[in-house]
Formats: C-alpha cells, sequence, structure tokens
C-alpha cells in the first residue's frame, strides 16, 4: 500500500503580503488614487485598505522586485500618458468654465429655498449638458439655499479646477421672487 503526500499548504503568515518599513503593506499603484500618489508609485498602506479597497479595486498591486524594474523602464511612457491625460483634464476644465447651469428650486417670497441644492445636484445638472462630473467633485462651502447666481468650483484632478456659475431659480409654476400674490378670486 503506498501513501500519497499531501502538499503543505504554508502558514498564513507566510502568504501575508510584504511588509514595509514602517510596518504596513507595499503597493505599486497601477491607478492614480486622490489622495495616496500617482500610477506607479510605490505606497505603503495599512492593510485593511490594502485587502479591502486597493487591491480588490484594481487600483494596485503587490510591489515586487519585477514589478519594480517593469515601472522603471515604462516610466517614460506613463510620464507621457499622464500630460496627455492632464491636457484632457484642462480642456475639460475650460469647457465646463464657459458653462451655466440653471437648477430649478422651490422658494418662499422672500427667495428663501425650502430645501437646499447641494453637489448632487449641480453634478445631475452637469451631466444633462454631458459632463461627467461625480458629486464629490463639485466643492461647495455649504449648501445653497437661497435663489441668485453662485460661482461653484468642479475639482477635475491633480489641482485642475473649473469654476461654472450656477442659476438658482424658481420651480416652474412658482412666481418670480418679489412679486406681490394675486389675492384669490372671490365668486
Amino acid at each position: 500500500m503506498s501513501k500519497t503526500k499531501k502538499k503543505r499548504r504554508k502558514p498564513l503568515r507566510e502568504r501575508r503580503l510584504p511588509r514595509g518599513p514602517n510596518g504596513g503593506i507595499q503597493l505599486l499603484l497601477i491607478q492614480n488614487v486622490e489622495p495616496l500618489g500617482k500610477q506607479g508609485d510605490i505606497v505603503e498602506v495599512r492593510p485593511g485598505y490594502a485587502n479591502n479597497y486597493l487591491l480588490p479595486q484594481g487600483l494596485a498591486t503587490i510591489a515586487t522586485e519585477h514589478h519594480k524594474r517593469m515601472i522603471e523602464k515604462h516610466r517614460a511612457r506613463l510620464q507621457e500618458i499622464e500630460r496627455a491625460r492632464l491636457a484632457s483634464l484642462r480642456a475639460e476644465a475650460e469647457r465646463l468654465a464657459q458653462q451655466s447651469v440653471t437648477i430649478e428650486a422651490n422658494a418662499t417670497d422672500e427667495g428663501h429655498l425650502y430645501g437646499s441644492v447641494g453637489p448632487n445636484d449641480i453634478a445631475k445638472a452637469l451631466k444633462a449638458q454631458g459632463f461627467h462630473v461625480a458629486p464629490e467633485q463639485v466643492r461647495l462651502q455649504g449648501p445653497l439655499k437661497e435663489l441668485g447666481l453662485y460661482t461653484v468650483k468642479v475639482h477635475l484632478g491633480q489641482e485642475i479646477e473649473a469654476e461654472v456659475n450656477v442659476w438658482v431659480v424658481p420651480a416652474v409654476g412658482q412666481e418670480p421672487s418679489g412679486s406681490a400674490e394675486q389675492p384669490p378670486a372671490q365668486e
């Protein structure tokens, strides 16, 4: 009777991701991650951030010696791709700066909104005009709570921002602010 040998798996501690000098996980960024770094950077992050976000989303990979050598070889090409991306962002910022957005909202006679206009409303209005803007990219000091014209910054990435004029106007069927109401007709 012959016994077959089972292949033993490595213990969990040997299969863990490689640690960096500060005790975090060293990863190579495949794409730009806004607060962390640019494509091709080697970063050190906490294990949970690496395992739960960066690796499953395909934003980073393990920083092996092979990957480091490949990045060095392709660094010039990566810089050219980054320059092209920045040029397209600048062109998008110029197009955005020429736009104005009109958002209808319910308001009182004095011009105060019943609700407020926030980043979601502005991003939705920009998408209706053909711009791909996420609500996180719209930078407001606070929600817009009155009728009027506002200048809102839209962050497109890497210090590129565009200013968009946002008109907050009374909803259709509502009288403009400041006009006198007509008393109901008596029969």
